[in-house]
């Protein structure tokens, strides 16, 4: 990929409206330092130095998606609460519409995780994963249909918070497939069953053993995985995300040659979030003027800068630019 071609596809992101459907939630991060044991218990006592909130969960896409200048619509439940008042806020301050959020009566999503010298020490959720009443599921759906129109991708972001369920997706993404908006979807396993139809399915290489009963140990069994995916979701693309050993595409119209990409992280300090990143571009970058293949290395490099971050994070243009020109990757 050249300069030129970086940049023209870089250059679409702002035109992009991206559709997210999933489980909103809140990261509370404690931020402090470890110098004693407690004498209470075997446990270390962290001296809080800091309290920072960040957006998670499907809404950690929709950072991502902003954070690349494309225009996220993200669509979900949060409670009536203070965690609530406080995800809005984030949102608003992140240029990122409100508009698809739901109060309802059921707790905010909140993560919180205590990190001390840059390493995290527990984390508490406070949650309910019950799934969600008809009566907001068909709120959600309106929501959904509403939007649609503007957009140039779906992502689905599975939590197994209770807004991605079979009587929901049954109602939207077959209006997804006959607009003719492709759909990206993060899985998680045991709703492997509600997932159709869809353009993308995005699992980490454990997901992708348990969604197709596959152990993958090398080049052959990472192969076969990713033609049972295709099998199984009908869809056109999956891409196994494989941590330290990168990613690898497969493609339903050219099942003999999957593309690896190895990881181009220097250093992994946290892959809180590295999913939501990888789905947020490659939605995007293909929404625009990308390939999938293109995107692919896109979400690749997206990936390899944020888990070099501490906490959830997301990637700008710029910090992407200078990845590729650091790297030598133009040609």
């Amino acid at each position: 990929m050249n300069r030129n071609r970086l940049e023209q596809i870089l250059n679409t992101f702002s035109a992009q409206t991206i559709l997210i459907l999933g489980d909103l939630m809140l990261d509370e991060f404690i931020w402090g330092k470890v110098n004693r044991i407690s004498p209470e218990a075997p446990v270390p006592v962290v001296e809080v130095v800091e309290e920072t909130y960040r957006l998670g969960g499907s809404a950690n896409v929709a950072a991502n998606i902003r954070g690349l200048e494309g225009v996220p619509i993200p669509i979900g439940v949060v409670g009536r609460d203070a965690a609530s008042e406080r995800f809005e806020q984030l949102l608003r301050n992140s240029g990122i519409a409100t508009y698809g959020v739901i109060q309802a009566d059921r707790p905010t999503t909140l993560k919180t995780r205590i990190i001390a010298h840059n390493q995290q020490v527990v984390r508490t959720d406070r949650e309910s994963k019950g799934p969600v009443p008809p009566e907001l599921n068909r709120e959600l759906a309106g929501l959904f249909f509403e939007h649609l129109p503007r957009a140039g991708a779906v992502i689905v972001s599975d939590y197994n918070k209770g807004v991605v369920n079979r009587e929901l997706l049954a109602a939207v993404l077959p209006k997804a497939r006959s607009a003719g908006i492709p759909v990206y979807l993060d899985p998680k396993v045991h709703h492997a069953d509600y997932y159709r139809p869809i353009t993308v399915i995005t699992p980490n290489q454990q997901e992708a053993e348990l969604l197709t009963g596959t152990v993958i140990d090398g080049q052959r069994s990472l192969e076969d995985a990713g033609e049972r995916l295709l099998q199984r979701f009908e869809c056109e693309y999956a891409l196994i995300t494989r941590g330290e050993q990168g990613m690898s595409l497969f493609s339903a119209s050219n099942r003999s040659r999957p593309q690896h990409l190895p990881i181009f992280a220097r250093e992994v300090f946290d892959v809180t979030g590295a999913g939501d990143t990888v789905i947020a571009m490659l939605a995007l970058a293909q929404a625009g003027a990308a390939t999938m293949e293109e995107a692919a290395v896109l979400a690749n490099h997206a990936a390899g800068i944020v888990v070099g971050k501490v906490g959830t994070a997301t990637v700008s243009r710029s910090e992407l630019l200078s990845d590729f020109e650091d790297r030598v990757e133009f040609s």
